[in-house]
């Protein structure tokens, strides 16, 4: 059953404890503050949530009026497409603007396993915390992290001010938080073993830092990364509860994933009143998306796409994606521009007055909601995952859009296939026996980008001979 959230009572006296472990002082928090000159910045970034999986798309057996409500109240994406099919390369490429494999993420980071860990936060790379605090702003990350286990590639190591979630790939159990027997929980450097549902947790970090920032006469970046829907697939009771009731027919699998979001969803709408409640709404801009497409075996719906997470086919890159700014977004727009994780890292610096980092890949998308033009259809779109395993030996799967034309290859034992997704969204047809010109040139266009991410060290300096 959705809550209606923590009393506003108990949250601002949790604000005031969490303002303290913070370092604010209390006469801060007693000064209400005028509306910073900078916008607040809010990113929601969820796990493995497919394109179709929440109700303003149209989907008939899923209820989430939080994400709705931000599709009402700003832009929904109709392109709006992952990094990667996979974790952790989507959450370089939006913190740091440049395609993942450039930033040495190409693949998922499993630093507790190094024989199995196909990436590495490069050391140079310049992360968005680092490009706003000159600025003044204070960067929090809540959730997940998923780009390092230990110094120096932990959240407060690489720009954050404040980091309250886990490090990890994921969780083993939503409640324990324990992955392979090891607690990856974190506030700051400080290892926490909190109780209850994670996502709940981080719902309610999440309202309690804005209530203390609300307080505060300086803007804020807030990245609140939450771990569902990824599996295990583990909704509260009540909520599975609610979903069978309302939907009997529905499968069982089907129905834990619909419950399971369905709780997510409800803790952004908490967030979102939070905004509300605090007077922070009006001078923040959400941006909402997720980081990968949805596991079919999981009950994922992925809209018409093909395939699913871990893919370069549609099904695993294409992702909700919405944005809201009151006064600079028009409430209940749309967009067909073709939006790429890193363009949320533009669209920031640009919000907040900053310069981005020189060479970064992304764009802001905010030129594009205003009817200007961005210049964002000449570039190439370019998607990578490197993984091990005897599916994929060490090497690497891409694929690069230009224009309407896509390029993929989905194992790196296959031949690379090419789509005209103008005529053939959902990728039945592959030309690259009858397009032969148009092949030779994507498949250049390919290898361009293979070389210039193979620039960038994708895991630690180790001695030769020594075991990973």
């Amino acid at each position: 059953m959705a809550s209606d959230g923590p009393d506003r009572r108990d949250l601002l006296q949790t604000a005031a404890l969490t303002a303290a472990a913070l370092g604010v002082a209390p006469e801060a928090l007693a000064q209400p503050a005028g509306a910073p000159k900078r916008p607040n910045i809010l990113v929601i970034l969820t796990d493995d949530q497919g394109r179709g999986d929440y109700s303003a798309f149209g989907t008939r057996d899923i209820r989430t009026p939080g994400i709705d409500r931000l599709c009402a109240e700003g832009v929904t994406f109709d392109n709006f497409y992952a990094n990667s099919s996979v974790c952790s390369p989507s959450r370089a490429a939006l913190l740091t603007g440049c395609f993942p494999d450039r930033v040495g993420v190409p693949g998922v980071i499993r630093e507790e396993h190094p024989q199995d860990s196909w990436g590495w936060l490069w050391k140079d790379a310049t992360l968005l915390p680092e490009v706003l605090g000159p600025a003044g702003y204070h960067s929090a990350l809540i959730g997940k992290w998923h780009l390092g286990l230990s110094s120096p590639n932990t959240p407060t190591d690489r720009g954050f001010d404040h980091f309250h979630g886990f490090l990890g790939d994921m969780m083993d159990d939503y409640w324990t938080h324990r992955r392979n027997g090891f607690n990856f929980m974190r506030q700051d450097k400080q290892v926490i073993d909190p109780p209850g549902h994670a996502t709940d947790l981080f719902t309610q970090w999440a309202c309690e830092h804005l209530e203390v920032r609300a307080r505060l006469d300086q803007p804020f970046f807030l990245y609140l990364a939450y771990n569902a829907p990824h599996d295990p697939i583990q909704p509260p009771p009540e909520a599975l509860a609610k979903v069978k009731q309302r939907e009997p027919d529905m499968t069982d699998k089907r129905a834990r994933l619909v419950a399971l979001i369905e709780h997510m969803d409800d803790g952004i709408r908490q967030v979102l009143d939070t905004l509300d409640r605090t007077g922070l709404a009006q001078n923040t801009l959400v941006v909402y998306t997720s980081d990968n497409g949805g596991v079919l075996a999981n009950g994922a719906n992925n809209g018409p796409w093909r395939s699913e997470k871990g893919h370069m086919y549609e099904g695993g890159l294409r992702v909700p994606g919405a944005a809201r700014w009151p006064g600079h977004i028009a409430a209940g727009s749309r967009t067909e521009r073709i939006t790429l994780t890193m363009d949320i890292f533009g669209a920031a610096c640009e919000a907040a007055g900053v310069k981005p980092p020189a060479g970064i890949d992304a764009l802001s998308f905010l030129p594009a909601l205003r009817g200007e033009a961005d210049g964002e259809a000449e570039r190439d779109r370019y998607f990578v995952r490197r993984e091990g395993g005897l599916a994929y030996a060490g090497k690497t799967i891409e694929a690069l859009r230009r224009g309407d034309w896509k390029i993929l290859q989905d194992s790196p034992f296959a031949a690379l296939e090419l789509y005209d997704l103008a005529h053939d969204p959902r990728e039945t047809t592959n030309l690259a026996a009858s397009e032969r010109q148009r092949f030779g040139q994507m498949a250049a266009a390919l290898r361009g980008h293979v070389q210039r991410g193979g620039e960038v060290p994708w895991q630690p300096a180790h001695e030769p001979g020594q075991e990973r």
